[in-house]
């Protein structure tokens, strides 16, 4: 289906489930505590479940005890973009696939974050795709 920058939605619908079409192109969002990575903490990395681009390290995982898997930092900041989000009554900022413009959750700022960036990216489990570490 060649480069993910120039899929048509057509292209999405064929190589996405359902599921992850609504949240990774209609910007959707998983119920939490239901991915299959929210309690993943093996050593790797995480993926953009959409077109493959390398995006978080187990190594910035923590448990944000908010049911969705979450990190303090990308693998590097030209990996995502971001948006400003005022859906829903609130004021967010939604986290994109730099590669493909693929929906991945949103970020989250705060000092009572307990990260080392103040910084909590809350990505949906079916954004993702993970890949342990081999040893």
């Amino acid at each position: 289906m060649g480069d993910p920058g120039r899929r048509t939605e057509a292209d999405w619908r064929e190589i996405l489930s359902p599921e992850e079409y609504a949240v990774l192109r209609e910007a959707g969002t998983e119920r939490p505590f239901t991915g299959r990575y929210w309690d993943e903490f093996s050593p790797g990395t995480y993926s953009c479940r959409a077109c493959g681009a390398q995006l978080f390290s187990a190594q910035t995982k923590f448990d944000a005890r908010c049911g969705w898997p979450s990190f303090f930092a990308p693998l590097a900041e030209d990996r995502v973009r971001y948006i400003r989000d005022s859906s829903l009554g609130m004021e967010r900022i939604e986290v994109r696939c730099a590669s493909c413009d693929s929906h991945l959750g949103h970020v989250f700022e705060g000092e009572g974050l307990g990260t080392p960036t103040d910084l909590r990216y809350c990505m949906n489990s079916v954004s993702l795709d993970f890949t342990p570490e081999q040893v």
